[in-house]
């Protein structure tokens, strides 16, 4: 899942991106307004944290900016503490939730969680083909009934091609999904984690779940 936190407060934003990655997100940051409306317009995020209190655009503005544009990504705004009329303003410009500074880790994700759930256009908790399912908000995946356990990437990859079932998902697609624009490697570490999910969700299972289109990707077969 890629997140886009737009924070100002650097020591604050690099924690967040660094408890987030560790929870298998992928993070972008952006420390001014203009900067986040931007990123928030040019990528796939499935949810965006976004401050009130920003350099160039406030978040007011930038919220307001990206509805008024078509953007409906989950946007989580962090008000002052006991901002009430931050938070009514936060909602009424166009943010879904909101949480009052300083704030717990905890019910930050918490929170993020049950954006995705609902998520932009109401998404399911739970994606499913054939005999495996994968519940996002609860971070577990089974086949054929069985828990599959899975590391954060992993999941992150299978979720990528779950979202995308039925069709062809190209390696930039994933990366840009799954990992976050600071990553400069081997494009190939996609190849690494389908051959991960592979061993896990396949072989066992006597299953052949994802296929590769040569030159172009993977997608999601049904078992024969």
């Amino acid at each position: 899942m890629r997140v886009l936190v737009v924070e100002d407060e650097r020591r604050l934003a690099e924690t967040l991106q660094w408890g987030l990655e560790a929870d298998g997100y992928a993070v972008d940051l952006a420390h001014d307004g203009v900067e986040g409306l931007e990123l928030a317009q040019l990528h796939p995020y499935q949810v965006i944290v976004l401050d009130i209190m920003l350099p160039k655009l406030n978040g007011y503005r930038v919220c307001a900016a990206l509805r008024e544009r078509g953007v409906s990504t989950p946007i989580l705004m962090l008000t002052a503490k006991n901002g009430e009329y931050d938070e009514a303003e936060a909602l009424d410009t166009g943010a879904d939730d909101f949480l009052s500074k300083p704030f717990s880790y905890v019910v930050l994700t918490a929170r993020l969680r049950a954006l995705t759930r609902r998520g932009a256009a109401g998404a399911a908790a739970a994606l499913a083909f054939g005999d495996l399912v994968l519940d996002p908000a609860k971070r577990t995946c089974r086949r054929a009934g069985q828990p599959v356990a899975l590391t954060a990437k992993e999941f992150a990859v299978l979720e990528c091609l779950l979202r995308h079932k039925g069709q062809v998902v190209a390696k930039h697609e994933i990366l840009e999904q799954v990992w976050d624009l600071a990553y400069r490697g081997d494009p190939n570490i996609v190849e690494v984690y389908v051959s991960a999910l592979r061993r896990k969700l396949d072989a066992p299972f006597g299953r052949r779940t994802i296929a590769t289109v040569r030159g172009v990707g993977y997608r999601l077969v049904a078992d024969e």
